[in-house]
This record gives structure tokens, C-alpha cells and sequence, in this order.
């Protein structure tokens, strides 16, 4: 047995139930994953579907152009299936978007052009209103506005409400859904409420969207509209695709909460799932006081982790941000990847050192001879030595070298750090589980306490 093409492989994905994660839970909640699509998420769905009612009603004609503002995964199920139909791509996206997504879209063809994120819909640097002025001035393209066209939830409608009622054998007591654009929450919870109207539908919002202001009160506030890091849902306006008369309640989830969550998915349940995934399962535990013993709740995992490496899975950006609490030197120093600690010898000249600081912008250099630490360069030290002798440049390290880093456990606590970095001593050494030496400066200490 075979398939005609990739978009044949699109839908009937797993329904897989979380253990570890959901003990405290009293309820069944099984994920909905939707990274088994070949373009890794629930946006193939309602692309292949946006493309062929518009191919049905002759809005697109053979070799035509796709034009579509996109967070990245609706991009990529519409460009997988102008592979397959031969059309072209056009996509604009935001600078919020990971890196990963536009180069992804790249990767299979289409034409990426990256927009501010921080600017009103209306807009002319907006990525809503360059796609729409595109559509204008590209020949025989095709503007699918994925935000109002109402294919993009029947295709919901269509495919995945059926598969969540016949997969839990019309057990599911809840569906619980980040959502963005509304084709996914609306579509797939119109079939199921015709199924069993007693179902509930919960949205996961986020801060600076104002979906959940707008369910609440009828209001479209822009008051609550600010700059977001949570990804792929949330809006700063309403598409048509929304019915809200299908959806029982509103809840938002912080940046940090789902970005934890999703970490968390990911080491817990072997699942490597995106932002959005993250955002939805921390909305269930949330809404837990609401939950009972028999209930069975289908969570959307809408796309793959792989989007997010260089954010959520990077400690780096998550430290950036707040996102994780440093507690010890192992902490600190978790977000440098591979880096090596700069270093130098005795042996070597004052002028060696100075070009070593200027290239790494450092302060701090530790003397290493053989792999021991015997001693340690400071910019402070040198300054005040070549004040007083400005010849020192050509010396050996081994004669001005001020006292060796003092060394600590890998698993030291921030404040014992605290404690040993001062105006004499402005760094700390650590080995790690290899033997690989690392270094924490008074910098790092203020950058950690300052979240």
C-alpha cells in the first residue's frame, strides 16, 4: 500500500493520554497531537482545505501565487500543498516568530518576508495589511486569510471534531484549545456539541491578546492588546471564524507558565511539542477545580517542539527572560551551550591577555598551567598596573597574575556565590560532571538577582 502524495497523510492523528504530568489531576486528559501531520501541526488541516474550496469556486488558477500572513504553521501546510498542486508562496510573518518557522517555510519554497510585530493591524508595516496589499499587486495570486475564511473551520468541522468523538468513543467531557484564529476551537467543538451538547470548550488565551476581554464583555478593547512571547495564538482583533456561543470559558496563561509547561511536556511525557501545547495544558490545571473523576479532556498539541529550539528549549533565552529560576552555579552557567572557558597561561604576555579581553569583551581570565588554576587576570588589575608602568605589556602573566578564583561545587547556591565575589575577587571557578571548568562573575550574580 501507498499514497499518492504527502497531503494524503494529513489528519487521523494520535490521541495519546498524559500520566506523569497530570497525577494531580482527578480527571483523564488525553493530548490531541498534532505534530504527526507531515508539516508538523494542526495548520495542515485547514490549509488543505482553504485551498481547495478556493480551487472549487476558481480563485486560484493553475501556477498561481499563495499569498497569506502566518505565524509560520499555517505557511507551512499551505506550501506543502503548493509543492504537490505547483503554485507559489508568498508569506509574511512577524519578528516575534522563532527563527526556525520562516526558515522552515524557506526550506520547501516559499518566499518569507519578515514584519514588525509591535504595530496596529491596520498598519502598512502590519504583516496583516502587507499580505492584503501583496494580493493586490501579485497576478493570478490568491489571498487566503486564514483569519476569516471560514474554510479554515470547516475543516475542523470536517476532520477533527470526528476523529476526538470516535477516538474517545464519545467519552470526551471537555476540549480545551489554544486558540488564535479561531478555526480549530470553533469547528472542532461545533461537531462535537452536536454530538453532546453537554460537552464544555475550554480557550486558552494569552496576556496582551483580547480574545478573552472580548468573550467576557462583547467589548473589543485594545487596551488589552501589548507585545506577547507565547506563540502560534492569542490576537489583537477578532476573526470571523470565531462563534463564541460554542465556547463555555475564557483563560489566560502567562508567557512564563507556558514555556515551563512545554519544558515540562517535553521531559515528563516524551512529547516534544510547541508553545501553544505548553499554554494548553497549563490552562487545564488552571481550570482544575472544575474537573471531576470521570471526565475525559482532549487537549490540542497543535505543532512541534522543533519550531521552538532556539526559544523555550534554549536555557539561555529562558534565563533571559525570567522564564527559569537560578538557584545555583550549575544554573548560571547552563544557557552557554558548548563555549569554552577563555583561559590563559603563565607563560604568556600581559598584551596576550589584554587582546584576549578585548576579543571575548571580558574581565575575568583565569591562569590555568596544565589544567591546574594557579592564578587569575583582571581588567581592573591591569589597568591599575599600567598606569604605574606602562612597559608591563610585554611581561610575563606569572609576574603580575593576582590570586587564583576561588573553586566551588557545580551545584553551589547563588548566594554562597554572592558571598565570595568581591572588589578583590571578581569571579568563581566550577568543574562540571567532565571536569570542564566554568566561570561566574559578579555580572552574572547581578543579571540572576535582577530577574
Amino acid at each position: 500500500m501507498w499514497l499518492n502524495n504527502i497531503l494524503e497523510t494529513i489528519g487521523n492523528t494520535p490521541l495519546i493520554k498524559l500520566n506523569k504530568i497530570t497525577q494531580s489531576l482527578p480527571c483523564t486528559v488525553l493530548a490531541k497531537v498534532e505534530y504527526f501531520n507531515p508539516g508538523n501541526s494542526i495548520k495542515d488541516r485547514m490549509a488543505l482545505k482553504m485551498l481547495e474550496v478556493a480551487e472549487q469556486e476558481g480563485k486560484i488558477k493553475p501556477g498561481g501565487t499563495i499569498i497569506e500572513g502566518t505565524s509560520g504553521n499555517t505557511g507551512m501546510g499551505l506550501a506543502l500543498a503548493a509543492c504537490v498542486k505547483g503554485y507559489k508562496c508568498i508569506f509574511t510573518t512577524t519578528d516575534k516568530q522563532s527563527k526556525e518557522k520562516a526558515d522552515i517555510l524557506k526550506a520547501v519554497g516559499a518566499e518569507v518576508i519578515v514584519c514588525p510585530t509591535n504595530v496596529e493591524p491596520e498598519d502598512p508595516r502590519s504583516y496583516y495589511s502587507v499580505s492584503k496589499r501583496l494580493a493586490t499587486e501579485v497576478p493570478n495570486s490568491w489571498y487566503v486569510n486564514q483569519y476569516d475564511n471560514l474554510a479554515n473551520r470547516l475543516a475542523h468541522y470536517e476532520q477533527t471534531g470526528p476523529e476526538i468523538w470516535q477516538q474517545t468513543e464519545g467519552k470526551v467531557t471537555h476540549l480545551v484549545v489554544a486558540t488564535g484564529t479561531g478555526g480549530t476551537i470553533v469547528g472542532t467543538a461545533k461537531y462535537l456539541k452536536e454530538k453532546n451538547p453537554n460537552i464544555k470548550v475550554w480557550a486558552i488565551d494569552s496576556y496582551g491578546s483580547l480574545l478573552k476581554k472580548y468573550f467576557d464583555t462583547g467589548e473589543i478593547d485594545q487596551k488589552e492588546v501589548y507585545p506577547y512571547i507565547s506563540e502560534g495564538f492569542g490576537e489583537d482583533f477578532v476573526p470571523e471564524n470565531y462563534d463564541m456561543s460554542v465556547i463555555n470559558e475564557f483563560t489566560k496563561v502567562t508567557d512564563k507558565d507556558g514555556a515551563i509547561m512545554a519544558r515540562r511536556i517535553a521531559k515528563e511525557e516524551g512529547l516534544f511539542c510547541g508553545y501553544s501545547a505548553g499554554s494548553c495544558l497549563q490552562g487545564v490545571f488552571q481550570l482544575k477545580d472544575q474537573l471531576k473523576k470521570d471526565d475525559v479532556v482532549v487537549v490540542i498539541f497543535h505543532d512541534h517542539g522543533s519550531r521552538y529550539v532556539a526559544k523555550i528549549y534554549n536555557d539561555q533565552w529562558m534565563l533571559e527572560r525570567g522564564f527559569l529560576e537560578v538557584k545555583t552555579f550549575k544554573d548560571l552557567v547552563s544557557g552557554r551551550g558548548n563555549k569554552k572557558l577563555v583561559t590563559i597561561d603563565s607563560k604568556q604576555t600581559v598584551l596576550q591577555a589584554i587582546e584576549l579581553m578585548k576579543k571575548y569583551d571580558i574581565e575575568n581570565i583565569p591562569v590555568m598551567d596544565n589544567g591546574d588554576n594557579i592564578g587569575s587576570i583582571s581588567e581592573s588589575g591591569l589597568f591599575n598596573k599600567i598606569l604605574n608602568n606602562a612597559e608591563i605589556k610585554t611581561e610575563l602573566i606569572a609576574t603580575v597574575m593576582e590570586k587564583n578564583y576561588p573553586e566551588v561545587g557545580f551545584d553551589t547556591p547563588v548566594e554562597r556565590l554572592s558571598m565570595l565575589i568581591n572588589k578583590e575577587n571578581g569571579a568563581v571557578l566550577s568543574k562540571d560532571e567532565s571536569g570542564s571548568y566554568h566561570i561566574v562573575t559578579k555580572y552574572d550574580i547581578i543579571q540572576s538577582l535582577a530577574k
